[in-house]
């Protein structure tokens, strides 16, 4: 597998970028975002990749952010969803709103990607959401416990958005997992 390359870049397009190693031209497909960012015609860059082989073809992805490969990966490992279709949804908007949009089941944000239906969309949220329940930061900012506790909530029947926004009501400092989860309920059975 190429998984990370180095080196020059020789032409860029609409929707890829050659990148020249060692008088080798690797053909490195991106979205606009990325293709924004990369440097000029002669520059150095630094880009971690994943090899997509199919029958007929064996295509490169590339991405400034070792997050946005990670993410890209996770995004093609369920059905219905292709690299390209995983490039789209990168292209909405930064990882870390993708993540919060998946734990809160907001499916406005992948059914804008052409491609994308409601059903596509709802499939990605389900088989995504319990991996990220734990990594996702919350909207007032990252406390270890919070993730524990809010799996647990919503395991009990409490809508994601209602226990997201009680969590972040709740002091960060201080408690543990049972703590946090019997003063969410406290505040949610009102």
């Amino acid at each position: 597998m190429i998984s990370y390359l180095e080196g020059k870049i020789l032409d860029i397009n609409e929707k890829f970028f050659i990148v020249n190693i060692n008088g080798v031209g690797y053909k490195v497909f991106s979205h606009a975002g990325i293709l924004a960012k990369i440097p000029a015609l002669g520059q150095s860059i630094k880009i971690w990749t994943h090899l997509y082989v199919r029958e007929d073809a064996m295509d490169l992805y590339g991405f400034l952010e070792k997050e946005d490969l990670e993410f890209f990966e996770m995004l093609i490992s369920i059905s219905g969803i292709g690299p390209r279709s995983a490039l789209g949804i990168l292209e909405v908007a930064p990882v870390s709103s993708l993540k919060q949009a998946i734990v809160s089941e907001d499916e406005s944000f992948f059914t804008k990607v052409s491609g994308i239906g409601k059903k596509t969309a709802q499939r990605l949220i389900l088989e995504l959401k319990s991996k990220l329940i734990k990594t996702v930061v919350l909207e007032k900012g990252e406390f270890k416990d919070m993730g524990d506790a809010f799996e647990a909530l919503v395991s009990l029947g409490y809508r994601a958005s209602d226990v997201r926004r009680i969590l972040n009501e709740l002091p960060k400092d201080g408690g543990n997992v049972e703590d946090k989860v019997k003063e969410a309920l406290k505040k949610l059975s009102r």
